[in-house]
């Protein structure tokens, strides 16, 4: 009791102090400076209609944006979510009218008529989690009551270095981050850094500035050639998405707003690697010896009567030669799966994905850092990547659920939209009437009903260009699916 008492006794003049700059407001912790990325410029995502009734996005912003609005003056009744993220948020191949986030607002309608629920798209194609940083900054001002972000296919689109973040251990980083919240240790970081001639605010030497709009490389002529193995570049890429997430968890929290994560799903099946890469020291006797392997074995899957054990077989040996390589594992995850052997022919295919020399799809340790994230800030969490595959009989995400490598399908995200509005109801955010799912489901075709000809046309013109532009550039070895949304790639 006394070394306890004597702690406590030296502690506090320390926790005094915390509570007198809790009083005052003094050394609030900022969330402005992302010690990863800059931005040569941040516009507003929406701006005050010419009759100020409304905020919209701007004609400057609809290259990556869907247009979309809400009350400048929120309604006493009125229930406001933002959903931030890239084209899956925005209902790509299609548009926002056909999103989950459509689908959410006509839920929670059902669910509770009495309400006004406006559900708003922030969805930008191509958009990574450091560029919803800014925008949730800015709608976190507009009285939110909800903010969901759904986002992790975009991370490896854009070029940036990391040599300028110097990494800690865990033994160091922990106690960090936990004395970052202290507003005492804010002011007395922040005397230190101006006692060495520097501020809090100033850019981490050597940060990488990106413009104000995404530059994607595979935009550019040769874009793919761009993308080798770099197993560091993806350390980085997988660090910085799970501060961003952090970041956002925490900035939610300190404005008093709720958040639900969800974790993205990819197409594992269906989808084939972009970029494939032999190890940097296979010999030449082994680079034959795997295109024999491979080659017998794709001819074998082929053939009207298939000799599955020897394929597999086969492509488990050039695996074996080659590690490394994405579409080895690909057509193996083929095997596998043809053979009815489901949980290998799983492993084989997010082997395949991990290994994409081209990631366009979240990897594993991002999927991970998403769960991790919800578990230790409480955040509310939809496992979308676990929803869909309990929706396919072998476990595999893609087919019917999946047009491409990311993006749902119209009953994929209508799947999305009611498994949040479950979330929804088990939280008590709502609480529904029996036999609200027949008024759900009405709305669901009125509203497909008021959607006309040409924005179906415009979404399936979208998709077979993406599905031709994969095709034309995807580089592996394997047969087709059997599937119709076979080979489809590009960015979000």
């Amino acid at each position: 009791m006394f070394r306890a008492a004597a702690i406590l006794l030296s502690l506090a003049p320390l926790v005094a102090f915390e509570g007198l700059c809790w009083v005052l407001d003094w050394g609030r912790p900022s969330h402005h400076d992302d010690p990863f990325v800059g931005f040569r410029g941040v516009r507003p995502l929406f701006v005050l209609s010419d009759d100020k009734s409304r905020y919209e996005i701007p004609m400057s912003r609809q290259q990556y944006f869907c247009p979309d609005s809400f009350l400048a003056t929120k309604a006493e009744t009125e229930f406001r979510v933002f959903c931030l993220g890239g084209s899956t948020v925005q209902g790509r191949p299609f548009a926002i009218e056909t999103s989950f986030t459509k689908w959410l607002e006509l839920s929670l309608q059902a669910a509770n008529s009495n309400r006004k629920w406006e559900v708003v798209n922030c969805g930008g194609v191509s958009y990574a989690s450091y560029r919803l940083i800014p925008i949730l900054q800015e709608v976190l001002g507009y009285q939110p009551d909800l903010i969901i972000l759904y986002s992790g296919h975009n991370e490896f689109l854009e070029d940036r270095t990391f040599d300028h973040i110097r990494h800690r251990s865990l033994v160091v980083d922990a106690p960090l981050a936990a004395a970052s919240r202290l507003r005492s240790f804010t002011l007395l970081r922040e005397g230190f850094l101006r006692l060495d001639g520097r501020s809090s605010s100033d850019a981490p030497e050597g940060r990488p500035i990106l413009p104000a709009e995404v530059e994607a490389l595979l935009d550019d002529r040769g874009g793919l050639e761009e993308y080798h193995w770099d197993a560091k570049w993806r350390r980085d890429v997988t660090e910085q998405y799970r501060f961003n997430l952090q970041w956002m968890v925490q900035m939610a929290q300190e404005a008093g707003v709720d958040m639900i994560l969800v974790n993205p799903v990819s197409n594992l099946r269906d989808s084939p690697p972009f970029k494939s890469e032999h190890r940097s020291d296979i010999t030449d006797p082994e680079l034959r010896e795997w295109e024999s392997l491979s080659e017998t074995a794709f001819d074998l899957l082929k053939e009207r009567v298939r000799d599955l054990p020897r394929a597999i077989r086969l492509m488990e040996q050039a695996c074996e030669i080659d590690p490394h390589h994405a579409g080895g594992f690909y057509h193996l995850a083929q095997c596998y799966q043809a053979a009815g052997r489901f949980e290998d022919a799983r492993d084989a295919f997010l082997q395949a994905r991990e290994l994409d020399v081209c990631p366009l799809r979240i990897l594993q340790p991002m999927n991970e850092a998403v769960i991790e994230v919800a578990h230790s800030t409480g955040t509310p969490l939809l496992d979308a990547d676990e929803l869909f595959r309990q929706q396919e009989r072998d476990g595999i995400p893609g087919g019917y659920w999946l047009v491409d490598h990311v993006h749902p399908s119209m009953m994929g995200h209508q799947l999305i939209a009611e498994a949040l509005a479950d979330l929804l109801v088990s939280l008590g955010t709502v609480a529904p009437p029996a036999g609200w799912r027949a008024f759900q489901k009405r709305l669901y075709g009125e509203h497909l009903d008021s959607l006309d000809g040409p924005y179906f046309h415009r979404g399936m013109y979208f998709l077979n260009a993406v599905r031709s532009w994969a095709r034309g550039r995807a580089e592996f070895m394997c047969p087709e699916p059997d599937q119709s949304s076979a080979g489809a790639n590009g960015s979000e």
